[in-house]
């Protein structure tokens, strides 16, 4: 379970929508991946979670101060969960205080989505 945010908020109806992008991200693509979440949020129930999680490099565009801190601002602020994988976030040298506020992390980004996924959460790659 992720160890920032509330979990609450993603599993109000349990179920939800995951999106995963993995490797290394760009700014630009970034701020795609989390504009199709905040599409999915407007239109899907308005109980349903909706997560994204970073796997990979592309956890350094979740740091304080990164390119893509204002976007990824505006996503939460939209009730969009963001979660960095912690696996990811020690290769990148990242620690938890690194992030912007209200980002969650998981240990493992694999467990989470297969987590997910075994609780009914439909999954998506971008």
């Amino acid at each position: 379970m992720p160890t920032n945010g509330t979990t609450a908020e993603a599993t109000k109806a349990g179920k939800g929508l995951l999106i995963h992008a993995a490797g290394p991200l760009e700014p630009d693509t970034l701020a795609g991946i989390l504009r199709s979440a905040t599409n999915a949020r407007a239109a899907l129930h308005p109980e349903a979670g909706i997560e994204v999680v970073i796997q990979g490099p592309g956890v350094k565009l979740l740091a304080a101060g990164s390119p893509a801190a204002e976007t990824v601002t505006d996503a939460r602020q939209l009730d969009v969960r963001i979660i960095a994988c912690g696996n990811s976030m020690r290769s990148a040298g990242l620690e938890e205080k690194d992030l912007i506020p209200d980002i969650g992390t998981v240990p493992a980004a694999i467990a989470h989505l297969a987590q997910r996924q075994w609780d009914g959460w439909a999954y998506a790659r971008l």
